[in-house]
Parts: structure tokens; sequence; C-alpha cells
């Protein structure tokens, strides 16, 4: 219990930093708050890039919290943790459980079933406060809005704030309880100075790729620090005892505070490429606009015009739905496009997106948050607390219990497995295309919930690097003992001919040596991207492979001779004719098969089962040929440049004349948007036997 008498010497000596009055709203920062998330909202509509918002967001939530910290150790003389969880969680809990709840439903109602294990993992990654690291691991891409994105991907945000809160609450607890009132605030400012300081600097030079630096935490956390600090600061002390001109007063306060309102609105228009540039330098506008405007609160006398633009009613009404309507807007725009089947939201999709938020933003404020806001004593709460209270329970019980259901009993019950061996004269596979192989009635295999267990053996192995992995790493396969060695390497793409490459190893003695990396097929330029972000991994692993081939010396080096051309066609770039002559002058010769089709409409991606699942056809639910591949070859006419290069060209195994199926002689192209299914690729192996046979002359 503490002690009464250590408790009135803390309250004696340690006041919290602020306004005159500790407790006083900053009426002009609940109006920022709104005017951030409506630049969210409406870049994510109209523009499909980041605003800067979110990070005036997290820089206000370090503000608040830090501040809340403080001032209730400088009345309780200790941070009250418990009360503060109760208070933290009643106030983002129940808003954050009804749209989960209501993206469950709506999953269930609309969307494929293939895509409910999906939305049940990210529904618990984020009522548990972890969906930024689920997000980081699949590298989803945050600037995209159309169908094919989560409805719950912009949750990363509210995750990293939460992690936040827990660290300061222990932080500040501790550095309170260990430290004389006296010593809290310098500890503390050291404390966020450095963590500040070194995020900053992790953010600056981040891992090689953006994708995991823009959901991490450690490089978000200079973000909500900034804000942390300046809760430290003590405004209505610091300035005691000076003697400064009002009107030179009021021209700083003016000036700094129409910077900060300037570079929060102009953020998103200065900065069009955020979402490969933040959390690092570039962030700095919206956080440095966001600190001046909160340091251009504080001082002697009233509020300047553009904090109490930001003041004025509306704002500050709109900032009292910015939470829910941060949380309500993404589902919607994304339920939205899907339903209307458009890749990006025209004036109208963006007037129903913007209505139905706004509306369902209000209701929840009004009849979720505000009935469980904590209230000074005496002061009645609007609606029915308990009641509303119940409901949220209920819902959250709802959401754990379906969702979590479904993954125990998907992910570990029941989980997928690829089918055993198939007959092939019931399911003929590609050579029902290639060699026209009579199809007889059969079901469909491996079916859309085995599809995701049809990967090829790297992957299951391990044996092919992921994202985060610059090494080279190398599996055999085929006949070991084999004297004749053929070297698979780049990308997936690459690596998803392996099943058929091994019916052919272990029919023609030959071994398979992979050097296989994700999202990087073989290049040596300087300018490498993935997603549309510098990937420096794949060119140097690229380089690295180019040389530990000219070491290992197989017999033949396997790998894809083209990619896609954006949305229409296929090319051969002018790197893979610098990766073939950099292997011709190792002496190296090369098969260069061509790309398989990626699965897009409307310049969406899209998934094979998630359309089958809907009732589609296997003709519906592929590709026009026209649309994925030029009419001949883009590989052929570079290669009669290059006596060492093969080129090979499947695509007849895998397309019609005028579609590229998701399902061909009974079985499952597809397992995601651009892989094959091992099974199908095994089917290959006849047609890739009659093409490699003339070219290896091992048989």
């Amino acid at each position: 219990m503490n002690n009464p008498l250590a408790i009135a010497r803390r309250k004696a000596t340690f006041t919290a930093p602020g306004p005159a009055t500790p407790d006083a709203r900053r009426g002009d920062l609940d109006g920022l708050r709104g005017l951030a998330i409506a630049l969210v909202v409406v870049f994510h509509i109209y523009l499909r890039r980041v605003s800067g918002g979110v990070d005036v967001f997290l820089v206000l939530s370090g503000y608040f919290f830090t501040g809340l910290l403080l001032r209730q150790a400088g009345r309780n003389g200790a941070v009250p943790v418990l009360p503060i969880v109760r208070r933290t969680v009643r106030r983002l809990v129940p808003a954050l459980v009804v749209v989960l709840a209501a993206v469950v439903v709506a999953t269930i109602t609309l969307r494929p079933y293939t895509q409910w294990s999906d939305t049940a993992g990210q529904t618990l990654a984020s009522l548990f406060y972890y969906q930024n690291w689920r997000l980081a691991w699949t590298w989803s891409d945050y600037l995209a809005a159309d169908p094919s994105v989560s409805p719950l991907q912009h949750l990363w945000s509210m995750s990293v704030q939460g992690q936040f809160y827990l660290a300061a609450l222990v932080v500040v607890a501790a550095v309170v309880w260990a430290c004389r009132a006296p010593r809290v605030r310098p500890v503390l400012a050291m404390v966020v100075i450095v963590a500040a300081v070194a995020s900053f600097w992790y953010a600056t030079r981040g891992t090689s790729h953006q994708g995991w630096n823009y959901y991490d935490s450690a490089a978000r956390a200079w973000e909500l620090l900034a804000g942390a600090g300046l809760a430290l600061v003590p405004y209505d002390t610091m300035f005691r005892g000076w003697t400064f001109s009002p009107g030179l007063v009021r021209g700083v306060r003016t000036g700094v505070a129409a910077l900060g309102l300037a570079g929060v609105v102009g953020c998103g228009w200065l900065v069009t490429d955020g979402v490969e540039r933040f959390p690092g330098p570039v962030a700095l506008l919206p956080v440095g606009a966001t600190a001046a405007l909160i340091v251009a609160g504080f001082g002697p006398g009233p509020l300047e015009w553009p904090s109490r633009l930001l003041a004025t009613g509306p704002m500050r009404q709109l900032g009292d739905v910015a939470y829910p309507l941060y949380l309500w807007h993404w589902p919607i725009l994304i339920v939205v496009l899907a339903e209307r089947d458009h890749p990006a939201a025209d004036f109208t999709d963006g007037l129903i997106v913007l209505t139905v938020s706004a509306a369902l933003a209000w209701l929840t404020h009004r009849w979720i948050e505000e009935p469980l806001r904590a209230r000074p004593a005496g002061v009645a709460r609007p609606g029915h607390p308990r009641a509303t209270g119940a409901l949220v329970g209920v819902l959250a019980a709802a959401v754990i219990g379906v969702v979590g259901a479904w993954q125990i009993t998907v992910g570990w019950i029941v989980p997928p497995h690829p089918p055993g061996g198939l007959d092939p004269v019931l399911y003929p596979g590609a050579e029902a295309l290639a060699a026209r192989a009579s199809v007889p009635s059969a079901p469909m295999r491996p079916t859309v919930l085995e599809a995701p267990a049809e990967v090829p053996p790297p992957t299951v192995d391990g044996c092919i690097a992921d994202w985060n992995t610059r090494d080279v790493i190398t599996c055999v396969y085929g006949d070991k003992a084999a004297d004749r060695t053929l070297a698979l390497v780049g990308s997936s793409h690459a690596e998803h001919w392996l099943p058929a490459l091994q019916v052919l190893a272990d029919r023609h003695r030959f071994r398979i040596v992979t050097y296989l990396k994700m999202g990087c097929p073989l290049t040596l330029s300087d300018e490498v991207s993935y997603k549309g972000e510098p990937n420096p991994d794949c060119r140097d692993w690229s380089r690295e492979v180019i040389d530990r081939l000219g070491t290992d010396r197989p017999d033949w080096v396997f790998t894809t001779g083209t990619r896609p051309r954006g949305d229409i066609g296929d090319e051969t770039p002018q790197d893979y004719l610098d990766v073939w002559s950099a292997l011709a002058d190792r002496g190296l010769d090369v098969v260069a098969v061509r790309d398989t089709p990626w699965l897009r409409r409307n310049s969406v991606r899209y998934k094979a089962v998630d359309c089958l699942a809907r009732g589609g056809g296997g003709a519906d639910c592929g590709i026009r040929r026209a649309d994925a591949l030029d009419p001949v070859n883009p590989a052929l006419e570079p290669a009669s440049r290059f006596p060492t290069v093969f080129p090979i060209d499947l695509t007849d195994a895998v397309c019609q004349a005028d579609v590229c199926p998701a399902v061909a002689g009974n079985v499952l192209v597809y397992h995601d948007e651009h892989h094959l299914t091992a099974t199908y690729a095994r089917t290959l192996a006849p047609e890739l036997d009659r093409q490699l046979k003339p070219i290896l002359g091992w048989w």
C-alpha cells in the first residue's frame, strides 16, 4: 500500500505538464485529430495514397497518452496502472469490436469461403493488437485499395498505438515508482530522447525492405515518442519570468501554427510516395507539423487563428468521431469495390463510402463510445452503459468464438493438405490441353480448400530464401547421385516448375540443384524493385548466384525467360539479357522457360480459388490469353542472339486458344493468383519432357 506521506510529498513537487489547468481539453487538438482522419479517408478513397494523417494521429496519441500518465502520477504520486488500462480498453476496444463483428458478418455473407481463414486471422490480430506484424510478414501493399485487399489492413496503426501504450505505461510507472518526484521528468525525457533517436535511426536505415519498415513498431516508435516528448515539456512554467512583446508572441505563435496547419494539409500532396518512404525522414513533415500545432497552442492569451480554426465546433465534432470513422472507412471501401467489381473508387463509389462511413461512425460514437466513456463524478453518461457494455461483451465473445473456431478447425483439426497420387486417366491435367487427352467426369482436385497446401517442395523444405534472407540457399532434388546437374534458378516462378522437373529427374536420372529467392528473378540491374520498392537484397543475391553458378558449373541452368508487362502481355526485359550474357561468359547453357500467366482482371489480382468458391467455372475464373501473353514468345528473338540460350514455351499446356483456364483436365491450375499448383505442375512433366529432350540430349 502506498505511504500517504510519500504520496503527499510527490504531489507537492511533481506536477503534470500542460496549460494552467492540467485537465483542460485542447479543442484545437481535437479538431486536428478530426482533420487528420478526414485526410486519411479522402486520400484512401480518391487518391489511393497516404496523406500523412496517420502519422499526425500517432504523434497525438503519444502526446495524449503520455500526458494522461503524467497527470495521474501527479495526482496520485504513482501511476494507477489498472484504472488506466480499464480506461484505455473502454475507450478503444468497444468500437473496434463492433467493426470487427461487422467485418466478420460481411465476410461470411459476401465473400467466398476461401477468404474466411485470412479474415479470421486478421480479426484476431486486430483484436489483440498485433495486426501490424501480421501484415509485415506478408508484405501487404497499403497503397492498394482494391477488392483483393484485406478489409482490416488499416488496423495496423491501431496495433502500433496499442503496443506503444503498453510500453509507455510500463516505463512511466516504473520511473515514477523508482525516482523521486523532481527527477521523474528528466529521467523520462532521457528515456524518450534515446528511444526516439534510436527509432528514427532505425526507420532511416531500416531493413532492406520497405514493406516491412512501414508496419514495424520499432520504426514507427519515434513518431509516438515525439508526442510523448512534447507532453514532458513544462509549458506552464518554462516561460515564467520571461518578458516578451505581446505582439511578438502572437506573431510567433501564429506563424508556427500556420506552418503546422499547412504541413498537415499539404503533406499528402507534397509526398506522393509516402508508402515507399514513411516512416523515414520524410515523415518529419507530418510529425513536425503536428508538433508545431501542439506547441503553438500553449502560452499566454487565446489561441491564434490557425488553432482557433481547428477548435471550431465542426472540427471538434469531426474529432469526436475520428476514431470510429477511421475504423469504418476502409472495410466499407473494400466491400463497395468488391461488390461493384471496381478496381478503384470513382466519384459514386467514394460518395457511398463517405456517406455510409460517416453514418456508422456517428452511430458508433453515440451508442457505443459515449455510454462507456469515463465521466467526472456526478455527470451522467448518455444512453444505457450497462446494456452497451453487455452488447460489446457478447460481440467480443462471438467474434473470438467464430473466428477462433474457424482457425482451429482449418488450421489444426482439418488443415489443408495436397491430394495423394491422382489417377492420370481421371486427372490428365495439362495433357488435356497439350496432347488432347480425354477428360472424364470427375471432381476437381485439388479442391479450393486443399489449394493452400499445393506448394512446391522448396517452400516446404525451407530451400527458397524469403524476403528478408540475403543468403544463397541451395538444395538438391532428383537423383542426388547422378553425374548430370540442372540448376533451377530464380524466383518462385522458377520454383513452381520443380514438381515437373522432379518427375523427369527420377525418370532420366539427373540431379536438380536449386538457387531460389522469393520475388527475385536473376538480375544484374542496379535498380531492382519488388512491389514498387527497392530490393537491394535481390540485386546482391543475384550477383552472388551468378558467381556461384560459374564456380559450381551445372550442365544446364533452368530459369524464367519472360515476365508480365504491366496489365497486358509479357516481355523479356533487358536485365534478363544481361543475365544471359553473364552466364554465357561463364560458359553456362540456359533453358529459358516462358512464364505462366498471372491472373488479373481490371488491373486487380485475384485468386482462382476465390472465383471458383463463388461458383465460377474453370474458363470464367481464368484469364484471356490475349490479356496475359503476347501472340509470340517474347524471348524467341533475343534468344536467337545467344547461342547458349534455349527458350521453351509450355503455354499450350496451360492455355486454350482463347483463355488460360483456372481448371484443366480436372486439375486446379493455380493455388493463388499466379503460381501453379504442385499437382498441375506434375501433369506438365510429359510436355516438358517433349520440349527438353532435344535440348538437353540426356534421353
